[in-house]
């Protein structure tokens, strides 16, 4: 909105916005292109399989994610020790241990401690889908041993080191640490 607008906008509504609160607030964090046209946002998880991250909260321990896969096939093997929320904005994917699919525009909640087999069918050219992961991931195996994990620090180290190596700059995602 340019000033002109904004201003008629708030004489319209007869009210004032108030500019105050708690002085330790957190910041907001609005990004207007969070499915961006800069493929140097993407950053590789591995092979056809990229997350752009939207926030990053250490001082909480969880991180907001979209999640985007171009190939089908499994994606990736895991379970979480706290809840997950998942929204659907492209194509479909289902978990091997679940009989139904999330399909687009479509809300997944994953329980802690449940193991998931992310996979993607054939047929969907690319599904991106938004993830709050609160916690850790842990990646398993094959067989379900243990094969890595993620938390919001591996995340903000993965972030900071992929925008320097495209040139967009590590400090790029200081703009989405909370």
């Amino acid at each position: 909105m340019t000033n002109a607008s904004e201003a008629a906008f708030k004489k319209k509504l007869g009210l004032q916005p108030l500019n105050f609160g708690p002085i330790d607030a957190a910041r907001e964090v609005v990004i207007p292109d969070a499915v961006p046209l800069d493929d140097r946002l993407w950053i590789p998880q591995e092979p056809n399989l990229w997350i752009r991250p939207l926030l990053l909260c250490a001082s909480r321990g969880y991180w907001v994610t979209l999640l985007r896969s171009k190939k089908a096939g499994i994606l990736s093997r895991h379970r979480h020790p706290q809840p997950v929320h998942g929204y659907v904005i492209k194509g479909t994917w289902r978990y091997l241990e679940h009989d139904w699919i999330a399909t687009e525009g479509g809300y997944v909640y994953e329980p802690p401690g449940e193991t998931h087999t992310l996979v993607m069918g054939d047929g969907v050219d690319e599904m991106i889908t938004l993830f709050q992961v609160n916690g850790a991931m842990i990646y398993l195996g094959p067989e379900g041993e243990l094969a890595g994990y993620d938390d919001v620090h591996t995340k903000i180290e993965q972030a900071r080191e992929h925008y320097e190596k495209v040139g967009i700059g590590a400090a790029y995602v200081d703009g989405i640490i909370r």
